[in-house]
């Protein structure tokens, strides 16, 4: 079969795997779209928003699982030929354990009409129980390595048990902050898919076919998603995308051994969680308040920056900073 040619070029099968991912769920988007109408399960919008965001209310919601089922679907189609290896499946499965989180929050929001959804402390301590069982197989059964790299540097640090405190950080942090970005049409999916297809291209220099094909399946079905999710939304992610794929990017920045990178190349979730954490603090101690709206995505439309406007120039901005992370990698990576 011709298709067995794939095992000889690598390349091929990241670009096939984001291709089938593209595919599928272009295909099957609009099928999910009348069952979650059929349904009434619809996307309840807060009433502290920006008003003009409040014509958006019953927009159907939860698409987050047609991209993480295309995702997987396309990564175990392509990896089996040469073999699903424990990175790869580890992955795979903290991507879908944080998916399982995101559901509960969605399923208390749009099915049990709890407009906050999951309680906060409930969701942080299941984002922990996530990160420190990830660290805990990682390490200890696929031997992952407690040293990072410092930016611009060359320097790598060994951290020892205080590694799993960085992994709360980068787990629990991404997570969140992929969440928060998710308030415009397309910036989630926009921007997920230019950082996680940064670190697979990582994945990729490090022979890590497997991340990267993963990497390429979640691009892939990002891209889908934009179709019916750019402006003006057919569909959203919900938190069963964007915790979930908050948990993928996660997962593979330490899997790639890219996690204080991370800050670069996921540079806009770093502001729109800044923005939100000074927005509070600031009103909490001094009574004022530095952006119209937190995150930081709404405050440019309050300046009158339209959706669309906004949503562009902040993935302009996100390719900018993940590119830079990804050459920084290879400029201060020893060899």
């Amino acid at each position: 079969m011709k298709f067995l040619i794939l095992p000889a070029y690598p390349t091929y099968q990241v670009f096939i795997a984001l291709g089938i991912a593209l595919v599928l769920t272009i295909l099957l988007t609009p099928l999910w779209i009348k069952v979650l109408k059929k349904r009434n399960i619809g996307q309840i919008i807060r009433a502290d928003g920006p008003e003009h965001h409040l014509v958006k209310q019953g927009t159907p919601t939860m698409g987050g699982l047609v991209i993480l089922f295309t995702a997987v679907v396309s990564f175990f189609l392509i990896s089996r030929v040469r073999g699903i290896t424990d990175y790869g499946l580890l992955a795979v499965v903290a991507t879908l354990v944080c998916g399982g989180i995101g559901f509960i929050d969605d399923y208390l929001k749009v099915i049990k009409i709890r407009s906050l959804g999951l309680k906060a402390r409930a969701k942080i301590i299941l984002e922990i129980i996530v990160a420190l069982a990830f660290g805990y197989v990682a390490i200890s059964y696929l031997s992952l390595s407690t040293a990072v790299q410092i930016p611009m540097t060359t320097l790598k640090v060994d951290l020892g048990y205080f590694y799993y405190i960085l992994l709360f950080f980068i787990f629990v942090g991404t997570m969140n902050s992929v969440n928060l970005t998710d308030g415009l049409d397309g910036l989630a999916a926009g921007t997920i898919t230019i950082v996680i297809l940064a670190i697979g291209g990582i994945a990729f220099q490090q022979d890590r076919l497997d991340l990267a094909i993963y990497a390429g399946s979640i691009g892939g079905a990002c891209i889908g998603f934009l179709w019916y999710n750019a402006y003006p939304a057919e569909i959203f992610m919900g938190d069963s995308g964007s915790i979930a794929l908050g948990g993928a990017i996660a997962a593979l920045a330490v899997l790639t051994k890219t996690e204080l990178f991370l800050i670069i190349i996921g540079g806009i979730y770093v502001l729109e969680s800044l923005s939100v954490i000074l927005q509070v603090l600031t009103f909490k101690y001094w009574g004022k308040r530095i952006f119209k709206m937190a995150p930081m995505h709404h405050h440019f439309e309050m300046i009158g920056w339209s959706e669309t406007k906004v949503m562009v120039r902040f993935l302009i901005f996100t390719a900018f900073l993940s590119g830079y992370g990804f050459a920084l990698y290879f400029m201060t990576t020893p060899k």
